[in-house]
């Protein structure tokens, strides 16, 4: 039995063309784009031949060309009425020795299919499963570009109003901002550009999924990475961020580098720095204040504009009390509770507020062994308890 193959020797220049064209501007590889086509002959002749089992493509991939080979078994002689099958994998042996005289029965004949032999409905196929391929393979690439971008910033052009959501284009593909991931009192015409914090990034059939926030806390985090080079480089951290958005956020940085003010760094020269992410969220005043491993050193800091008279941490229990002066008491209180209610997320403790007179009046001063004055209190002010600890005096002091 003797087999032969030819090599591909169809011109290819305008499918070379075409393939590099779709590399550039959908950034689809060429080899997935050769695999879609060569499947696509595949179906295309299944559907013509009902088989494609004794079909070779041979494609010569730098050049495009291709040849579509039908390898027929050479018999005595053909059945009567040989059905479609046998028709498209079998030869008689006086059709063989036409197309050369040293073919034999049992010989494998390649015989070469021209793709505008197929069907009207063979090539619709095999276009289809070419599209398809392509849908597939953007999909797959615009998917892996933003997947890349999970948890960090991008900027999007808002569209237009969708209800009560915005849809923005983010270039490749379009989003929508929600409702609940909008920042209450932000409002936002067609055009303009916005950055927005990527949650989330999903596959689905339709094309990736992307969840975007206005109000995410990480939103924050981000925009200080751009705008300071020491957060960026990792000589500042970001420790802790509590957000209520488009209101306010507290935010506790920590230094690596004992030459460098963290709260200094992020603030920049005439607070140029903070001033360009209060900018960007649409003027959301930001607290920067100073992280300390000791809880009740991070909880006065924490409750900062407020002067604090004497934390007590509980550490095991996140439970911390916190007594200051009787005029800073709504201040450390905050609008609405504010303040308080960021500091306990920033520090994660249930944070119990008290004047020194509602201290005294609760002998709260008794029961922490303190001898209060009403004149000259200020002899325990800066004073700060935590639980294991006992009192510690701040440092600097």
């Amino acid at each position: 039995m003797r087999k032969t193959t030819k090599e591909p020797v169809e011109s290819g220049n305008e499918l070379k063309e075409a393939i590099e064209l779709l590399e550039r501007e959908k950034n689809i590889s060429k080899d997935s784009l050769l695999d879609a086509i060569q499947n696509s002959l595949l179906s295309a002749c299944k559907n013509s031949y009902g088989t494609a089992d004794n079909v070779d493509i041979l494609m010569d991939r730098d050049s495009c060309k291709y040849r579509v080979m039908q390898k027929k078994t050479v018999v005595e002689e053909m059945p009567e009425k040989p059905s479609a099958e046998e028709k498209a994998t079998m030869i008689s042996l006086a059709e063989a020795k036409m197309i050369d005289a040293k073919y034999e029965a049992g010989d494998i004949v390649p015989i070469e299919i021209k793709s505008r032999e197929f069907g009207r409905i063979a090539t619709g196929i095999a276009k289809n499963v070419i599209l398809q391929k392509i849908r597939e393979e953007e999909r797959k690439v615009i998917y892996n570009d933003y997947f890349e971008k999970e948890k960090d910033i991008i900027t999007g052009i808002v569209q237009r109003h969708v209800g009560n959501n915005l849809s923005i284009s983010l270039g490749r593909c379009d989003t929508l901002l929600t409702e609940s991931e909008q920042v209450k009192g932000e409002e936002f015409n067609p055009t303009d550009r916005i950055k927005l914090y990527v949650v989330e990034v999903k596959d689905t059939p339709r094309g990736p999924k992307i969840t975007v926030s206005r109000s995410h806390p990480e939103l924050v985090k981000r925009l200080f990475e751009q705008e300071v080079t020491e957060v960026r480089d990792g000589t500042v951290e970001i420790r802790a961020i509590a957000r209520e958005a488009g209101s306010r956020t507290k935010m506790a940085v920590w230094s690596n580098d004992p030459n460098v003010d963290p709260v200094g760094a992020c603030v920049g020269m005439n607070g140029a720095r903070v001033n360009a992410v209060v900018d960007e969220l649409r003027g959301e005043k930001i607290d920067i204040i100073n992280w300390d491993e000791n809880p009740a050193y991070l909880i006065e800091n924490a409750l900062s504009p407020a002067k604090v008279i004497l934390v007590m941490a509980d550490e095991e229990g996140r439970e911390a009390q916190v007594i200051v002066p009787d005029y800073q008491l709504s201040l450390a209180i905050g609008k609405e509770g504010q303040n308080a209610r960021l500091a306990a997320k920033l520090t994660g403790f249930k944070i119990d507020i008290k004047s020194e007179t509602q201290a005294q009046e609760s002998g709260l001063f008794d029961e922490l062994g303190i001898d209060y004055q009403t004149e000259g209190s200020t002899e325990i002010e800066g004073e700060l308890y935590s639980e294991e600890s006992g009192p510690t005096e701040p440092e600097g002091e």
